[in-house]
Order: C-alpha cells, then structure tokens, then sequence
C-alpha cells in the first residue's frame, strides 16, 4: 500500500473495517453464520469499482421467459440436484457485480411475446407483438410496410465495426429471439418459404430462413430448425424423412451458405460428433443445425455422437471460433427452451433448462476476462409461473407442499405442489398417488388454457464486465442493447471511445466476481497504512 496516503483518508477506512471485524469475531453462535455472511457480502460490495474499460467483446445470454419466479425455481432444482437443500444455492449468473430490471411489454401489448421484445433488446426500439426487426410502424403480418419500417440489430452494429457475430440457440434459429439478430419480418412465422405462401407474401417478404443466409456474414450460427434449410426433395439426415417445411423455392439454403463463404473454411454439421471434430482454430464459419425443429430438451438430450451438443458446449466453441477477430465479437446466446417447458406446463423440463444455463455461463466465465468482456443475463419476458405454499426448508421444488406445522389444507382436501401456473393445460386433480417429480408431470392451472402464457412482470438484467453498472434500477428493455454498444464502441453513440482506452492485458479470469475479503487480510492492510 501506499505509505504516503492521508491520515483522514486511513482514519476512514479504520473506521470502515474495524466495525466490521468487530462484530465478525464477537458474535453469539446463535445467528453467527447469517451475521458472518451478511458482513461478508459488505465488505466485498465495499471493493468494486466500476469498470469503464471498452469491452472488446460482448456476450449476451438470453433465457427465454426466464422470470424472476424462474430464476428463483431454477436455483433451487440445480441446489436440489447438487444434493443440497436448493435455497442457498447461487446461479453464475447470480454472481454478477451489477442487476437491474427490464420492463417487457410491447408497444401494443401489456404482455409481451418473443419477437417484440427481441426487437428490443436486440435493435433498441419497442416494437409490436410478433415482429421482428422492424419499427412500431410495421402492424403484425403487415408485409407492405415490413422494408419501411426495417431497424438493424447489434449483430449487425458489431459487423459493420469489423467485429466477428455469431449466434447459439436451443430453439430453432430462425425462432424469435436469434431472427431479430439478423431478420426483418412483420410476421414472427414466416420461418421458410412454406409459411409465407400460406400467408401469400411469398416473393413479397422473404422468409426468415432465407434472411439468415442472405441478410448478415455471421461466423457462428447454431441451433435447431433444419426444415426450414433443406429442399423438400432431400430427406432429413436424422429422420431419413422430407418434412411438410421443407423448402419449395429450389434453394438449397445451407449448399447456398457454404457457397456464399467463398474461400473461408466454412463447416456445416448436424450431429455432436461432426460438431466434435470442429477445429475453431482451422474454421472461419460454423453452422450447426442439429434437429428439424427445435433443439431436445437438455433432461432428454442424447449427448452421444449421433445426438447433439449442450448448450455450454456450442457457446464454448462459438467464443473459441470468434475470439479469433483481434477487433473482438458479439455472441447471442439463447437459452430458448425454458419457454417451451413453460407453456406445456412441463416445469421440470424449464428449471432443467435455466440449470443448463447456469452451465454454459459458468463456462464462459471460465474463458474470458472481465477486463474486456461485458456479459449480460436477461429474459425477454416471464411466465404465470408462481412458487407458493409453506414447504418445509429443502423440500423437492417440485414435490407437493409436506405437511409441516400449520401446514395450509386446500379447500378441497387434496395435496398440492410448490409449484403452480396461473393458466395453462392442467387443471386441478388429486395428487394423492401423482409422482410430480416426473418429467413428464404437468403442474396445475388456475384457468385452463390450451398452452400457458406469458407473464408481464418486470425481468432481471445480470451484467457483468466493462460498463456494467450502466445496468442499475429499472428500464425499458429497449435500453439494453444501447448499453452493449456504447460498452463495446458500436452503433450510433461512440463518442468516449477516442478518451477510453481498451483494456490491455487478458485481466483476470473469472470464477466468481466477489473477492472474499477476510478480516486478517484487512488488519494487514490496516498495519501498511499506519507504517
């Protein structure tokens, strides 16, 4: 430490930590790990400083209608299947230095859905439910008004910077989240050219398959959603079947990607082991399509090599091909099937999802530097997905409530989950002899609906790395990719990044953001100041 520091400023920071080792080593026994931890987490938040460096690349996370209620489920289940009681558990993600919230509706809409809000925090506008990419000024299915009203994505900011682009999705990628990377269309459907001659704006709006290979020069892309690339004379190399999706045009999409890539080393696969063999080192483009619609669930998913990677292991090998531009990357990266389990009810399958989302933030985590890496975690809406009842502390999140003292009967006598949705497939039954724990179990409704829909409640933003703690209190979800690109001097507002210097070094890598910060390491810190 600096020796010549002001004597105000040590007599401060003595008056900071003393107080606190104090009550750390005085404590009764009985609360002591509470007292302890609470004044632990103090001292650490005391450390951070923000960090203002540019951030050379830009990962974003996105779990789709992963609620807050989601989040605190999902934490559990993944504590419960590590053997603990679930509670205490702390998701990657949960470790960021900043978090904030985003409001979701759509511009015409109180409860949004997938591609407004994709708009959203993809291209910074709000924009009407079922859109994609394109401005409030294109209604649903408006195919006249779709190229007036186009609006470009971040992937797109970041490309015309000279940066790499990629995206990793569970869902299809021509699915609603990643196609506002790269899409312009009024109407969230128009997947392959078979959805758009059913609307008949074939040779009007082109579908969003073809905007994939035609639109953008993303390095990465991986996913589901095979039907909507191969002609409808070629079988499904998975199936050996041809589906009513495949194309009628005569294109042959993914022939066209690989031909569009020209002299670049340009890899298609399907399968994990294809997917094994890529060399990020030897490979300038990648694309993985590996199901003819969306990717398995991550409980079901075959990880043999005839089955497909995980969900950390695409987003490890997209970082591992895109770090390769010294100007840095944005990668997409969406974990798109919480969703799907959501609106079959299917709650097991969801809370498996956030866990393996848990996974592959972790892992990145484990590769890159906060010093020049800004790493964002968010939803793009929630669900009516609730977590109530008394359970005793550790009780399976997905079992039935136990019966612990003044245990709440139901009305009608019967047993019922933790767990519960506010409309949905399911409604109410005797769980007497029901296993709720099986993958399979559909959890109850309060009103029945074919599928369960989403919820309008505010979602978390998590964000860590350079700029992160422009992500605090509550925004319009519009905001966010403003903040990605003014972390990362791209898009339309670049003026601080002629005095902010890029981070030099490769930083340190991160586990966990929070340095534990022990009342010895303080005392020694307190004895070079006094010195």
């Amino acid at each position: 430490m600096d020796q010549d520091k002001p004597i105000s400023t040590r007599m401060r920071v003595e008056a900071l930590v003393l107080p606190v080792c104090a009550i750390l080593s005085l404590t009764s026994a009985d609360g002591e790990e509470w007292v302890t931890m609470a004044q632990k987490t103090l001292m650490e938040s005391l450390q951070m400083k923000p960090n203002t460096n540019v951030a050379k690349n830009v990962i974003f996370f996105l779990g789709d209608g992963m609620g807050v209620s989601t989040v605190t489920a999902g934490r559990i289940y993944t504590g419960q299947t590590e053997g603990n009681t679930g509670e205490e558990t702390v998701l990657s993600f949960e470790k960021f230095s900043n978090v904030a919230l985003s409001k979701t509706y759509n511009v015409d809409r109180q409860t949004a859905d997938s591609a407004g809000t994709a708009t959203a925090f993809l291209c910074g506008v709000k924009a009407n439910l079922g859109t994609l990419g394109v401005s409030e000024s294109v209604a649903r299915e408006d195919c006249d008004a779709q190229d007036a009203g186009k609006v470009e994505s971040i992937l797109k900011w970041s490309l015309d910077e000279g940066k790499a682009a990629g995206i990793v999705t569970t869902a299809r990628v021509t699915h609603a989240t990643p196609a506002a990377g790269y899409a312009h269309s009024a109407e969230r459907d128009w997947e392959g050219d078979a959805d758009t001659t059913k609307s008949n704006v074939t040779g009007k709006c082109k579908d969003i398959a073809q905007q994939l290979v035609d639109n953008l020069d993303l390095q990465v892309v991986m996913g589901g959603g095979r039907r909507y690339f191969l002609l409808n004379n070629q079988t499904d190399p998975e199936t050996g079947e041809i589906d009513p999706k495949h194309r009628a045009d005569g294109r042959d999409l993914i022939n066209d990607w690989k031909n569009s890539k020209g002299d670049k080393n340009a890899t298609y696969v399907w399968n994990k082991a294809q997917f094994d063999s890529v060399n990020p080192a030897k490979t300038d483009y990648l694309l993985g399509l590996f199901e003819s619609s969306h990717m398995q669930y991550d409980i079901e998913r075959n990880s043999s090599g005839d089955g497909e990677p995980s969900l950390a292991e695409m987003t490890k090998k997209a970082i591992e091909i895109l770090k390769k531009n010294d100007k840095g990357f944005f990668l997409l990266v969406e974990a798109g099937r919480i969703d799907h389990g959501h609106h079959d009810t299917y709650a097991k399958r969801a809370l498996h999802e956030v866990k393996a989302l848990h996974e592959a933030v972790k892992a990145t985590m484990d590769v890159i530097s906060d010093s020049d890496t800004l790493v964002v975690v968010t939803a793009d809406h929630s669900h009516v997905f609730n977590i109530g009842g008394y359970p005793s502390r550790g009780n399976n999140i997905l079992d039935k409530v136990d019966r612990v003292p003044n245990y709440k009967e139901a009305l009608d006598n019967m047993p019922y989950t933790t767990l519960s949705y506010g409309n949905g497939p399911q409604i109410r039954q005797n769980l007497t002899e029901v296993n709720t724990i099986d993958v399979d179990y559909r959890f109850t409704s309060a009103v029945g609906l074919e599928y369960e829909t989403h919820g309008g409640e505010d979602v978390a933003i998590f964000a860590h790395g350079p700029m992160a703690h422009l992500f605090h209190g509550v925004h319009e979800q519009n905001y966010i990719p403003h903040v990605m690109a003014y972390a990362s001097c791209v898009g339309i507002n670049k003026k601080h990044c002629d005095v902010v210097k890029p981070a030099k070094g490769s930083g340190q890598k991160i586990v966990y953001y929070y340095a534990i910060v022990p009342c010895l390491s303080l005392a020694v810190l307190l004895s070079g100041m006094r010195h």
